[in-house]
């Protein structure tokens, strides 16, 4: 069963608003067994929205298009459908009347344009939608479907899963189901994972694949199965198989993020830290405090030239001594630690003018002190700078060398 999914709106394609529609579609379709062939962006134009409907339908089971379902002059969804498919378009009283509800529970005239979302293809079925004002609807052609949904993403998220869904499975005879699951690591790099797992990654079912991101890398399992259980069995079996290979390098699974980890480990332990960073712009302390419980742990977090830490931490001469080093990253995580009396201080520093530019490519270094209770480690991570890239490798990398030292320490 093949599926192609169209996001419609010109907005779209000026980069305007990100597309989050069509990664949730694919994900739900995924679930039940589809296999998306391709996904289309269209801008607000009847007749190629109507081609790409067209062209969708000539080699796929299912086209499942969002937006332009609005009241304005410029969502053309309806029209397109209707000439895709040949038909013209009729007014449903019932869903003008479900508008008409909508506004008067809200104390809104209804205007004359909404009334336009009231009109479907001819022979379509509609959707009703409690949760906006523009109704779906599905349009049979030939044992295939067109199915139009709102691009609001809370209204189309909502449709789906309790209409869409349920109206495939059903309409498919869909017995099987797929279920994925994602273990997340931070710190190492896609080739390094590959190596150790790369035979795991040629099972057909449960699949296993890599998806590599700025300083942390992803393994995907998805199964394949008769029944949730099932499922959910054989994903247990291959993480476990995974984890025997990996360990410690897997630091959590599906939305847990490395420095929700981290945080939740040090409040586990009733413990408070205090940092410094030279040359991540603060992304360290912004990413531990955004986590949950994360101001609870953060006692002091400092952002500061190495210049002027030096100075502040050892006194007039220290400009002249204190260079990007693991003796400095040391000696300040441990004068981070003193001076604000608590059982963690972290010291990320580097290289500041390495790799400027947003997207500049990762040079020269940066060492991160972790002064741990009685214990200091450092960790030395090879590119510096103010970059993107730079900051969340360089964060993540401190982040899972922490972590990873937690586990080892009773603190």
């Amino acid at each position: 069963m093949q599926a192609e999914i169209i996001t419609i709106g010109t907005e779209l394609l000026l980069g305007q608003i990100v597309d989050t529609n069509a990664a949730f579609l694919a994900r739900k379709l995924a679930e039940i067994g589809f296999n998306v062939f391709r996904k289309t962006t269209v801008g607000d134009n009847t007749a190629r929205i109507a081609e790409s409907m067209q062209s969708a339908l000539s080699c796929c089971d299912v086209v499942i298009a969002s937006g332009g379902l609005g009241p304005t002059v410029d969502d053309k969804t309806r029209e397109a459908a209707a000439a895709a498919t040949g038909r013209d378009l009729i007014l449903e009283p019932e869903l003008l009347l479900d508008i008409q509800r909508f506004f008067n529970q809200r104390g809104s005239p209804l205007s004359e344009n909404n009334k336009r979302q009231a009109y479907l293809p001819r022979g379509a079925t509609a959707i009703r939608n409690p949760v906006g004002t523009a109704p779906a609807f599905i349009v049979p052609v030939r044992k295939k479907f067109l199915i139009c949904l709102p691009g609001v993403p809370a209204e189309l998220n909502y449709l789906t899963e309790n209409a869409v869904m349920r109206f495939l499975q059903e309409e498919f005879r869909i017995q099987t189901i797929i279920k994925t699951r994602t273990l997340k690591t931070a710190g190492m790099g896609e080739s390094a994972i590959d190596r150790q797992i790369g035979d795991l990654e040629e099972s057909t079912n449960p699949t296993v694949g890599l998806a590599a991101h700025l300083g942390s890398v992803d393994i995907r399992i998805s199964a394949k199965a008769n029944s949730p259980d099932d499922a959910r069995a054989m994903l247990d079996q291959m993480e476990t198989r995974i984890r025997q290979r990996l360990g410690e390098m897997i630091y959590g699974t599906d939305d847990d993020t490395i420095e929700g980890v981290v945080v939740q480990e040090i409040r586990q332990r009733r413990l408070k830290l205090a940092l410094l960073e030279t040359n991540t712009g603060g992304e360290l302390s912004a990413r531990l405090t955004s986590a949950p419980g994360g101001y609870e742990v953060v006692d002091q977090a400092t952002v500061m030239s190495l210049k002027r830490a030096g100075f502040f931490f050892a006194g007039k001469h220290a400009r002249d001594n204190w260079n990007v080093s693991e003796k400095t990253a040391i000696s300040l995580s441990r004068a981070l630690q003193q001076k604000h009396d608590v059982p963690i201080g972290i010291a990320v520093v580097g290289d500041e003018d390495a790799g400027m530019g947003p997207y500049s490519d990762p040079t020269g270094n940066t060492y991160a002190g972790l002064a741990l209770g009685s214990d200091v480690i450092c960790k030395h991570i090879p590119m510096g700078g103010l970059s993107r890239t730079s900051r969340s490798r360089i964060i993540n990398a401190t982040l899972d060398k922490l972590r990873r030292s937690l586990k080892g320490l009773d603190l």
